[in-house]
């Protein structure tokens, strides 16, 4: 790639809206102010292309500088990591790939099991019976931290990444590394009935509870809320109706009609509470 192109390319990906890469990199929104968002390095504050953590005392401007000050990556892994979450338009394909670091699953540790299957029974209302399956079938299990573990699948149902969420006092959530979540998503249980639907929701516990409250309706997690899922074309061919459940808030909003905006056969699911897990609780 000649310099112009990379700086051309840099333009490009530098424009992306800050708030679509802090999805991307599973920052969570604050509920009273709409511009500051918490993330892995700390409180974030942002006022349009410009962001501020208020932790470390260091800013930035576009989404090339908050790519970097989330993930610790250099300019050229900032380029391909946005490349990859933000393929429109394509990353160019004399573009170098052997950044990309590879998939790291936490091994099992069967010890910190009563923790996981504790904290999604009893804090997050995950019935015992769909626990068993889901551990029976191996796309749930624990690690040494006692993280909650949800594969994410690929073709032929291989592992490329997976969903971690921390079950002890302190809240925590994050992905495996090397996670790709443009190959492939965690899904809840296929319906032993007709389908009559596929449900897109942000998270692995947002689609085990959206599946029990639409036991008709294959639930997939985004691991986050994205409007880009590159997966998504295949099933939209395959003639699946497909419904947007992301949160019921500013951000899941705007990521569901970004979403939409590239696929517009996709509808709008929107939770009857902040998420589907919300709703889950409420009605348990």
């Amino acid at each position: 790639m000649s310099l112009g192109q990379i700086r051309q390319r840099a333009d490009q990906l530098r424009s992306i809206p800050l708030e679509w890469v802090l999805h991307a990199c599973e920052a969570q929104p604050d509920r009273y102010d709409p511009r500051k968002w918490h993330t892995s390095q700390g409180v974030l504050s942002i006022r349009g292309a410009k962001f501020i953590n208020w932790n470390r005392g260091e800013g930035g401007g576009g989404a090339i500088d908050l790519a970097i000050h989330l993930n610790h990556l250099s300019f050229p892994e900032a380029l391909l990591w946005l490349g990859r979450h933000f393929p429109r338009p394509a990353l160019p394909p004399e573009a170098p790939l052997s950044l990309q670091p590879s998939l790291r699953m936490p091994p099992p540790d069967s010890g910190k099991l009563w923790r996981v299957q504790s904290y999604l029974a009893h804090q997050r209302s995950i019935p015992q019976p769909l626990l068993d399956t889901l551990l029976h079938s191996g796309v749930l299990y624990a690690d040494h931290r006692a993280n909650a573990v949800f594969p994410l699948l690929g073709e032929a149902n291989l592992p490329v990444g997976a969903e971690l969420r921390g079950t002890t006092s302190r809240p925590w959530h994050g992905m495996a590394p090397g996670s790709r979540k443009d190959l492939g998503f965690f899904s809840a249980p296929i319906p032993r009935t007709p389908c009559q639907g596929i449900i897109l929701c942000e998270s692995a516990i947002d689609a085990l509870s959206c599946s029990l409250l639409h036991p008709h309706h294959r639930c997939l997690s985004t691991a986050g809320a994205r409007p880009n899922l590159t997966w998504l074309t295949s099933l939209i061919e395959q003639g699946h109706l497909l419904y947007c459940g992301f949160d019921a808030d500013p951000t899941g909003d705007s990521m569901a009609h970004a979403l939409i905006s590239l696929h517009p056969t996709v509808q709008r699911l929107r939770p009857p509470r902040h998420d589907w897990n919300d709703l889950l609780k409420s009605r348990s």
